[in-house]
């Protein structure tokens, strides 16, 4: 326990340093870093949403520089195949087929524009989000550990996209939305983009702390009460289900799957040891609730047409 105790304080140390590191280059955005961050330390993906220009690239590559990790873009297109991300078997000049391995092999994954690519290219990183391998020619190849997958959509731009399926949806831990910055920060940022300042962003984290930061996060103890709070809240998203919220059966198609329910937990875990506590509480879930449901519940129609978000109904919920 007293070991734990001190792992838990260099945790939140590094953390913090983590934070200050990013800081260097990203302006504000300040719940995009942690979510992030949250969602690394859980073992999770992340789906970054947000309109061109706010830095979503440039985030996933400076939170890779800061850990120390190997990292890979994948810029997505309409023809881009499903061999393109995981690899392929090609022929030596011995005449035996070699496995080339593609870029999903590494320890951060961009999936850039994720949405502007086919459901079959898309469905390539369904095995490697969930079982950290992926199958080429009946062969199975082991992801390097830490793996993650943050993937960055462009809400506005619609045409020649393709709606991730649920399944796949569902896979990402953190759905987080990117706002534009307040006039403040958005005059650094002009400021800073525009001229000749370099920054050298410092390595921080090593790939085994952070695999034992994760399994740090797994060791925090929940007590009943707040199992009891995500699973309900999960529960009060399913319409035609005994604990489905009135509101809910007007707005929702589907509700939240039992995955939502476990990365509740998690990200509360990790919410509560970043802010010094050894145990989660209700608002360490309320304060993950919203990036981890909203990406989860389907609206119908009558709540497309009365202009009901995703967001008010989880603000509503809780």
């Amino acid at each position: 326990m007293s070991d734990d105790v001190k792992l838990a304080e260099a945790f939140r140390e590094a953390y913090q340093r983590l934070k200050t590191e990013t800081a260097k280059v990203i302006v504000g955005q300040d719940h995009v870093v942690e979510g992030v961050l949250n969602a690394i330390f859980c073992n999770g993906h992340a789906l970054l949403v947000g309109v061109p220009g706010l830095a979503k690239t440039l985030l996933v590559k400076t939170v890779a520089q800061a850990l120390h990790l190997s990292f890979n873009r994948i810029q997505f297109t309409p023809d881009l195949m499903p061999g393109d991300i995981t690899g392929t078997e090609i022929l030596d000049g011995e005449r035996n087929f070699r496995f080339e391995r593609g870029p999903v092999f590494a320890n951060i994954v961009l999936a850039d524009e994720i949405n502007r690519t086919s459901p079959k290219t898309q469905a390539a990183l369904l095995e490697a989000m969930q079982e950290r391998n992926v199958t080429v020619a009946g062969k199975m190849h082991q992801l390097p550990r830490p793996f993650f997958v943050l993937a960055t959509q462009n809400p506005i731009e619609q045409e020649g996209t393709y709606p991730l399926p649920e399944a796949q949806l569902d896979r990402f831990m953190f759905n987080i939305n990117l706002g534009y910055p307040t006039f403040e920060q958005e005059l650094d940022v002009i400021r800073n983009t525009t001229s000749d300042r370099h920054v050298e962003v410092s390595p921080v984290l090593n790939e085994r702390e952070i695999v034992e930061y994760q399994q740090l996060v797994r060791r925090v103890p929940v007590t009943d009460h707040v199992l009891e709070y995500a699973v309900k809240l999960v529960s009060s998203t399913r319409p035609g289900t005994t604990l489905a919220h009135p509101q809910v059966k007007e707005w929702l198609s589907f509700g939240a799957g039992p995955r939502a329910g476990q990365y509740l937990v998690l990200g509360a875990k990790c919410h509560a040891l970043v802010r010094g506590k050894f145990a989660p509480d209700i608002e360490d879930v309320k304060a993950v609730a919203a990036d981890v449901l909203r990406h989860r519940i389907v609206r119908n129609y009558r709540a497309e047409a009365e202009g009901i978000s995703a967001d008010e109904i989880v603000s509503r919920l809780l």
